[in-house]
């Protein structure tokens, strides 16, 4: 089934909305401590768990508005799901931290196995709604790689070495920002690589 078109800002804001509520509620309650069933739960850990159905609810939306969920976005609601739950079964923030780095450090790894094999795995993900010479692809494939190699080194210094209210800040607004500016960037970047649309009217 193809998939179905829907506002970019719509599809922003279920793809970005979970991360920014958990962001608010973090804000509001990160000095707070609840017990529930006897066990005594850090604000911390309520936002993070609060963010699992806000994260499947943004999901299941998404894929009854288009009829089609990337291959990322179902590996990344799996990974916040596994890591949401040792983090309540532990009752141990760092579990929560970690899923950032074990997320964007298997992009990384995914791709460079790719790279090893001579193949561009974003080819395969992206290269129907971005047409790009095999070249081009490669080139922004080994840069992808190295970006989220990159941000999953910077997670784990962050959560290592800062407070955990500075590791959120960076998290929902640091992090994505630079992934988003480095996207761009590639835009450029890589013109003369892309293919320009063929008008098929005759």
């Amino acid at each position: 089934m193809s998939e179905k078109k829907i506002s970019p800002w719509l599809k922003q804001a279920l793809d970005l909305g979970p991360t920014l509520i958990f962001f608010v509620i973090y804000t509001r309650i990160k000095d707070d401590s609840f017990v529930v069933a006897g066990t005594t739960y850090s604000g911390f850990i309520v936002a993070a768990l609060v963010l699992i159905p806000l994260l499947l609810v943004s999901i299941a939306t998404l894929w009854w508005l288009t009829g089609a969920l990337s291959r990322l976005q179902i590996f990344t609601a799996f990974m916040v799901l596994f890591f949401g739950g040792l983090t309540a079964w532990f009752n141990d923030e760092t579990f929560f931290k970690m899923k950032t780095t074990i997320v964007w450090g298997s992009f990384a790894l995914i791709l460079g196995v790719g790279l090893v094999r001579g193949k561009s795995l974003l080819e395969w993900v992206m290269g129907d709604t971005m047409p790009m010479k095999p070249e081009g692809w490669m080139i922004f494939t080994r840069r992808m790689a190295l970006m989220f190699a990159a941000m999953a080194l910077a997670n784990e210094v962050i959560w290592r070495t800062q407070t955990t209210e500075l590791w959120v800040t960076l998290e929902t607004f640091a992090l994505p920002g630079a992934l988003m500016v480095f996207l761009f960037a590639q835009v450029f970047l890589l013109q003369k690589y892309l293919i320009e649309p063929t008008d098929d009217n005759s």
